[in-house]
């Protein structure tokens, strides 16, 4: 759920608005145990005043552009903070998304959407679950904590702000799925559409977990070239620098898709150059982004408030 305060950012106070982010940051702690994962990030709103100085705002945080295709609805998209609440009891993540915004006095909901992972499970260090369209993904996440961080951790010398690293720039996305036209197509269709069977196998017989050979395949015989797996990742020894973490949504009335999320140290070359290279995918018209945003996940512990208002002026 993405969270607003009141008024007009740009007249917030440094003061002011510090105190609020304690509030929520505090909040937000204070769920995140007992089997409840809980974590705050910002919103590019939060820096629209208060902050003086441009050295304070992580270099690349700004309101998340449009793509082609999408249908960004503002009342579903951006906000000053993104809380994720996650945990495998259905029941214990809401209560504790509802004690957030209870604690978070002078927070108001901006927007929110509920997820879950269908068939989720652990294979080689890798987080796996099945998506609306029926296919497994995940594969190409890293599987070890070290490769995790080394693609989605901000590190010193990024250009980055001392108070950010340690940090993520987390990218959220609700899709919006045409399962209904989907379904129409063979399943041997939806596969080449992908790029991969629904387990996960590569179309030329190359086991999931191994590199498929896109380099014997130049004229996309085996693998469309069009196909999502093959533009999202053209070089799979070489994969994007990002970490992907998301959730299937379903609201009734044939609204339902993927909350797509994913973890990068720096947008550019992580999410947006991927973003950029699915353009005109066989997969695009299936799919409309009607909301999300860009965050920034601070580092842990609550330090990070004090650092971001470390040259702030003023009085709340």
């Amino acid at each position: 759920m993405a969270l607003d305060l009141p008024g007009d950012p740009a007249g917030r106070k440094p003061a002011a608005l510090k105190a609020a982010l304690a509030r929520v940051q505090q909040s937000v702690a204070a769920v995140d145990r007992d089997g409840v994962d809980a974590w705050l990030a910002l919103g590019s709103r939060v820096f629209a005043g208060g902050v003086p100085g441009g050295a304070q705002r992580p270099r690349q945080l700004r309101a998340m552009p449009s793509s082609a295709g999408d249908l960004l609805d503002p009342a579903q998209s951006h906000g000053d903070v993104l809380v994720q609440v996650t945990g495998a009891d259905k029941r214990a993540v809401r209560e504790a998304a509802e004690r957030v915004v209870r604690q978070a006095a002078g927070w108001r909901v901006r927007w929110q959407v509920d997820g879950f992972r269908a068939e989720n499970r652990v294979e080689d260090g890798k987080g796996l679950s099945r998506n609306p369209f029926h296919f497994t993904e995940g594969f190409g996440n890293p599987g070890t904590e070290r490769e995790v961080a080394d693609r989605a951790v901000v590190r010193s010398g990024q250009g980055e702000p001392d108070w950010a690293v340690g940090g993520s720039y987390q990218v959220v996305r609700i899709v919006r799925f045409a399962t209904e036209l989907w379904d129409k197509d063979s399943v041997r269709e939806q596969e080449r559409v992908i790029g991969r069977r629904r387990d996960g196998r590569w179309l030329d017989g190359t086991p999931a977990h191994e590199q498929p050979g896109f380099a014997a395949d130049p004229n996309g015989r085996a693998t469309p070239l069009d196909s999502h797996v093959r533009l999202a990742a053209p070089d799979r020894r070489n994969p994007p620098p990002l970490v992907r973490r998301s959730y299937n949504y379903d609201r009734g009335d044939g609204d339902s898709g993927l909350i797509f999320s994913c973890f990068q140290r720096d947008l550019t070359t992580g999410f947006e150059a991927v973003q950029k290279r699915l353009e005109g995918e066989a997969m695009a018209k299936y799919l409309l982004t009607t909301g999300g945003g860009y965050f920034f996940v601070p580092p842990p512990g609550d330090a990070w408030i004090d650092g971001l208002f470390a040259q702030a002026t003023g009085n709340a």
